[in-house]
């Protein structure tokens, strides 16, 4: 008796076990993933370097002095935009979607990204700001739009679909309001503002870098320690409240994480389109058994970048905009989550 009653304790720890054993073994690997492909988006372009000589070049033992110029000067800040912008698209998307429960809930169709675009444009366009200003105005803009969106859909409890549809229609209304500013622009203003619109990891600047590798040092460990509480937060508000969760608090906190995070990548790189909506997917059936965890999502966030920016600069005769790589990826996965969702009956 006293055997029967022990054996499930013992076989749900054992089990817990090896869901993390296998949880740690694949964020070490996503990791592991990334820098590969960090060291070879260093190594491809007009002039080959191999990924050896791009290691010694980074640590500052080239075998030859232009490894050095080619390696980080040339191609290193790009490839360091990459995975951060990825990383950030990739958790913010992931919290969004748990915490709303809903497989299109991310900053792309919340409005979130339009709002932080049109706080830049206006940024540029009228004001002449640069630098850790037009981060700032990214903040601004998004944490203004996703305020007004929890205003206008959070009466009567937290609905996905209903913060979905609100978010689809203030997106439309930051895109007029975008249209208006660009309007309103110089010409050279209204060309470099459609420029960062497209969206592309290669225009970062030095302080749109910074600032996104400290917000993301101080966030993404953050909201890996939150996750616990974004796990109560998922059973819905009454069950997490009996569990003794903070609904409110905990939820004010990572969604500021999350809009911080888009809207500094949104300032560096522009309209990243669809990574934060395919990121956390794809790394839960990644993780299978394992269970969903926000490190893990921005691990496939910046890892779809890196890959996207590597097709952009190289898969055709004349480079184009990272943007364009994920957009044309993102609009058909869209549409096979809309297929099975209707095959599946879910509204």
């Amino acid at each position: 008796m006293t055997a029967k009653t022990l054996a499930p304790p013992r076989s749900f720890r054992a089990h817990r076990r090896r869901r993390a054993r296998w949880g740690l073994a694949l964020s070490a690997g996503l990791t592991a993933s990334v820098a590969v492909v960090f060291v070879f988006s260093l190594s491809f372009g007009s002039v080959t370097v191999a990924p050896t000589d791009v290691i010694l070049a980074l640590i500052g033992a080239p075998a030859e002095k232009w490894h050095t110029f080619i390696v980080q000067d040339l191609r290193l800040p790009r490839a360091i935009t990459a995975p951060l912008v990825g990383a950030a698209l990739g958790a913010s998307g992931a919290i969004f979607q748990r915490l709303l429960r809903n497989p299109l809930a991310s900053p792309d169709f919340l409005g979130v990204s339009s709002g932080a675009n049109v706080a830049v444009v206006a940024g540029f366009a009228l004001w002449n700001l640069t630098g850790y200003q037009l981060s700032l105005a990214a903040i601004l803009g998004g944490f203004a739009t996703a305020a007004g969106i929890h205003l206008l859909a959070g009466r009567g409890g937290l609905s996905g679909h209903r913060f979905i549809l609100v978010g689809i229609g203030v997106s439309a209304l930051m895109a007029s309001a975008t249209s208006y500013l660009l309007a309103r622009s110089t010409v050279s203003d209204a060309k470099a503002a459609m420029s960062w619109l497209i969206g592309s990891v290669g225009m970062a600047k030095q302080a749109d870098i910074i600032v996104l590798a400290v917000a993301l040092a101080v966030l993404l460990p953050a909201s890996a320690l939150l996750g616990r509480r974004l796990r109560v937060l998922e059973l819905g508000d009454g069950t997490a409240t009996a569990l003794g969760a903070s609904v409110r608090r905990d939820r004010a906190i990572l969604i500021l994480a999350a809009v911080i995070l888009v809207a500094l990548a949104t300032a560096a790189a522009g309209p990243i389109a669809f990574v934060a909506l395919m990121a956390g997917p794809i790394s839960a059936r990644l993780s299978g058994g394992a269970g969903e965890s926000v490190f893990r999502a921005a691990c496939a966030g910046a890892f779809l970048v890196q890959l996207s920016d590597l097709a952009a600069q190289h898969l055709l005769a004349t480079p184009i905009s990272t943007g364009v790589v994920t957009g044309f990826v993102g609009a058909p996965y869209i549409a096979w989550i809309i297929v099975r969702a209707n095959r599946s009956g879910a509204a």
